[in-house]
């Protein structure tokens, strides 16, 4: 990824880092972390934090380099993103991942997290004194819901804070990273199914996401592993589901 990161400008603004590059479109430019996406622990927890809804999708991949002299982010939640919708309280929208690609620590930038906060009402302003920083080594994970308040940390190092983000929401909701658009054909070709249907080519639901009448949406770019359009299995386990709960 460094001739990506070295292409990329910096942010524009304290959110986005004025001394920081976010570079995306993984899929296509980094085959490496096809595995992390597709961590089965990671994926664990996430079936479990989003299991209110049928399933769920990628939502972000994004390498992160957090440059000397960087200001703090200011806190925030990442599900704001969905144009600030007041989601009810202890709703979650999306399940993220924040992998250390160099040592995470208090003077180099660490994410910063205010631990309970998915509990606390929306909108509360939160100073990066109230947060605490996320210290890890190259190689571990911070896992934490859409609903809690973070930030990145100030870098006060003469080092670069390094980290692959890797987010996940619900199906029904659009995806932050248009997935669809930023892979190739000639690198969904060699895709898993697994991971195809993951990045969105898979109905959201029992019907969000069809295309032409009901087909499923993977016979666009992977025909060969369409489902079924007569297979009702997915809406008799939603049937049955909605029955349970009245």
């Amino acid at each position: 990824m460094a001739p990506f990161l070295e292409a990329t400008p910096k942010g524009a603004d304290d959110f986005d880092g004025l001394e920081t590059r976010r570079t995306g479109s993984l899929m296509a430019r980094s085959p490496s972390t096809h595995g992390v996406i597709l961590d089965p622990t990671v994926l664990g927890v996430a079936d479990r934090a989003l299991a209110h809804a049928t399933n769920y999708q990628l939502h972000c991949t994004q390498i992160i380099d957090v440059g000397p002299g960087s200001n703090p982010q200011p806190i925030h939640r990442d599900q704001w993103a969905f144009d600030f919708f007041p989601f009810p309280k202890g709703f979650d929208s999306t399940f993220s991942t924040m992998w250390a690609l160099t040592d995470f620590t208090a003077e180099n930038g660490a994410t910063r997290v205010v631990p309970g906060s998915h509990q606390d009402e929306d909108r509360k302003q939160f100073a990066p004194e109230d947060a605490l920083p996320a210290e890890m080594k190259s190689g571990s994970v911070l896992l934490y819901t859409g609903s809690l308040y973070h930030g990145g940390g100030e870098n006060q190092s003469d080092g670069h804070r390094v980290g692959l983000i890797v987010h996940y929401s619900l199906a029904w909701l659009r995806q932050e990273e248009n997935q669809y658009l930023g892979c190739p054909q000639e690198v969904l070709d060699e895709l898993p199914e697994q991971l195809l249907r993951l990045m969105g080519y898979a109905k959201g639901s029992y019907s969000l996401g069809f295309i032409d009448g009901g087909q499923d949406p993977i016979v666009a770019v992977r025909p060969d592993l369409e489902k079924s359009k007569n297979d009702s299995s997915e809406l008799d386990t939603a049937l049955e589901e909605v029955a349970q709960e009245s």
